[in-house]
């Protein structure tokens, strides 16, 4: 290591924030351009008479893959860092759109978008999410709060613009221009990654000290295989997967279904807009609430909110009623995603927390690619999305019990000072 990073003289400033704000970009960019795939739904099914569930499989099958290449992800993270894992990222997200552009057929929707896109996904959340957990402790939680709020930025603006492309240009070049801008803000974020503290010299939250020792306080905690062998690694598995089923469906869904009540692809991209203002309310009050009130309490609290959501929007029939439903959702949907990295370091510590979060989001991409295929083939059954609500409030609130019967498989984080 060199030296030069070890004094405060040399480094002015708490690398962190750099950290930060590139893990925003990468949320923004990465989780902005897979959502705004409901935006390319309406278009698709008009060009190709393709069936809701037809496209809905494609979205399916790159959240599933991304899954679970996310669980190599984190391991590449853990062991190798992440900059290089990003430029390949920045690859695989531009060949995804440039080559959905140029679909004809079903196989290509699922090749394209599908697999190579997946392939780009994978890391979005396993990166930003354990770089966040290991450069900040005291402060972990409004700076997960922080890196979210990229999340929802990206979902407020990106289905915008895709909207707006697919308006002016049609929806080919639309997926062009935003697969290359995806890359291009990707890839520059990626160089600005640093694995941990120790590599500049620094610890956890700000502060200088030598590099001796620092690794061994980043890597308390359970190996993978210790906490595979606990309840809480497999109770925070199958929250992730009935939630994840929850929010991937409404997600997609939400679109058609503002369409089918007469709203213009703008007005209804924009319910996809206001979720991701709403939840960057919800990121950023939720960071602040797991510093102040802890993690559990924090995640009972977006769980109640989001069967709230769902008990409404079984009876909004007007378009205010459904951007209320939008905004409440918003909220609970941005303070799950921000209480996930925070809860795996707390429950099993820093040792293998990107493998361990990697394993999360698996189980949730699995849940989160079977909802929105089976809301489609129930829409093209009985052509009603009320049987999917109605499913969807029964899994909020079994997330919700397993959320309260969780507790640390680690009895003490090891904490930088």
């Amino acid at each position: 290591m060199n030296s030069d990073f070890s004094s405060q003289e040399d480094q002015p400033f708490f690398y962190g924030y750099i950290i930060i704000f590139a893990c925003f970009l990468i949320q923004s960019i990465g989780v902005g351009t897979y959502i705004a795939f409901g935006v390319f739904f309406k278009p698709l099914l008009s060009e190709f008479g393709w069936s809701r569930a037809t496209v809905s499989g494609a979205s399916s099958l790159a959240y599933f893959l991304m899954g679970v290449l996310g669980v190599f992800s984190g391991f590449v993270n853990d062991r190798f860092g992440p900059r290089a894992l990003m430029g390949v990222t920045a690859l695989f997200y531009c060949a995804g759109y440039v080559l959905l552009s140029q679909v004809q057929a079903v196989w290509q929707l699922y090749l394209f978008y599908g697999v190579v896109l997946a392939i780009g996904l994978s890391p979005i959340d396993v990166i930003p999410m354990t770089l966040t957990a290991r450069w900040f402790v005291r402060r972990r939680g409004i700076m997960t709060g922080i890196v979210k709020v990229g999340t929802g930025a990206g979902q407020m603006t990106i289905p915008l613009i895709a909207g707006f492309f697919i308006l002016k240009y049609g929806w080919r070049q639309a997926g062009v221009l935003i697969g290359i801008g995806a890359a291009v803000i990707l890839f520059g974020a990626g160089l600005l990654l640093r694995r941990d503290p120790a590599q500049m010299g620094q610890m956890p939250d700000g502060g200088y000290a030598p590099v001796q020792g620092l690794m061994e306080q980043q890597e308390a905690g359970l190996s993978l295989r210790e906490a595979a062998r606990t309840l809480p690694f497999w109770l925070f598995c199958a929250m992730n997967f009935m939630v994840f089923s929850c929010l991937l469906t409404t997600m997609l869904h939400i679109v058609p279904h503002g369409s089918d009540m007469g709203l213009d692809p703008i007005k209804a991209a924009g319910l996809l807009s206001t979720i991701g203002g709403m939840s960057m309310a919800g990121r950023l009050v939720t960071g602040y609430a797991i510093d102040r009130i802890g993690t559990r309490k924090s995640m009972t609290i977006c769980l109640i909110l989001l069967i709230s959501g769902f008990l409404w929007l079984q009876a909004a029939g007007s378009i205010w009623m459904l951007y209320l439903f939008a905004a409440v959702y918003g909220i609970a949907h941005g303070s799950y995603f921000t209480v996930m990295s925070p809860l795996v370091a707390e429950l099993f510590g820093l040792a293998s927390h990107g493998a361990i979060l990697g394993i999360g989001f698996l189980f949730g991409n699995l849940g989160g690619s079977i909802g929105p295929v089976l809301a489609g083939l129930v829409f093209d059954t009985v052509r009603s999305y009320r049987p999917v609500f109605l499913t969807m409030i029964g899994l909020a609130v079994g997330t919700l019990i397993l959320a309260n019967i969780l507790r640390p498989a680690v009895h003490k984080e090891i904490r930088g000072s």
